[in-house]
């Protein structure tokens, strides 16, 4: 992990793994437990996530058993009809004991091991000013690219999502866009890449 993983606390951060979505686009089966390398996607997330955190949970509307087996405690949507990703956001915040929330995918089995590190020095860089949220980005062959699954919040935003969810929205980037919220540059797109369908997962088998 990266030396700025020194800046921070560990156990002010809570750690939640986004595996709450339809896998739609994957013909309906939970994308969390497809297996890359010999182990469930979310296995690979978690591996990676566990060590930036201090608490570490498993959003999940089905196959609870499943991730439960995982050893993290699961927690489902505040709401039901799988609403997307803020209603995990959501459920993160409501459940959360820490000042800070960090949120990543699933379905992103390379997320870096010194996300949250970046990801709290530049919100705590601009703490000052009011800053609430914090998002990787990355620039590569698909131009820039905002990833706000992978986030850092302050637990006093859930006041705002609620209200935001209550009233219909769903879009991340809107609500995102309400806050003041800094980006923060990662040098390699690949680690944010999400595992969507099933080509896409042999791919990612065949490549490393």
């Amino acid at each position: 992990m990266s030396s700025t993983a020194n800046l921070y606390c560990t156990s002010h951060i809570t750690g939640l793994v986004l595996a709450g979505g339809r896998g739609t686009r994957m013909g309906g089966v939970d994308k969390g437990l497809q297996v890359l390398h010999g182990k469930p996607l979310v296995q690979h997330v978690l591996e990676r996530l566990a060590p930036q955190v201090g608490t570490l949970a498993i959003n999940a509307n089905r196959s609870q058993l499943e991730y439960a087996r995982f050893g993290y405690p699961v927690w489902h949507d505040l709401q039901g009809d799988f609403p997307g990703p803020l209603a995990g956001l959501q459920c993160g915040l409501a459940h959360c004991h820490t000042p800070l929330l960090a949120t990543v995918p699933c379905d992103s089995p390379l997320i870096p091991y010194d996300l949250v590190a970046h990801l709290y020095a530049a919100l705590s860089a601009l703490s000052a000013s009011g800053a609430q949220a914090a998002i990787a980005v990355t620039e590569g062959d698909h131009g820039r690219q905002r990833h706000p699954v992978c986030s850092l919040l302050r637990t006093d935003t859930r006041a705002s999502l609620d209200a935001f969810l209550a009233a219909g929205e769903r879009k991340m980037d809107r609500w995102f866009a309400s806050l003041a919220c800094v980006e923060v540059a990662f040098p390699d797109e690949r680690a944010f890449c999400n595992i969507n369908t099933g080509l896409e997962l042999q791919q990612l088998e065949s490549e490393q």
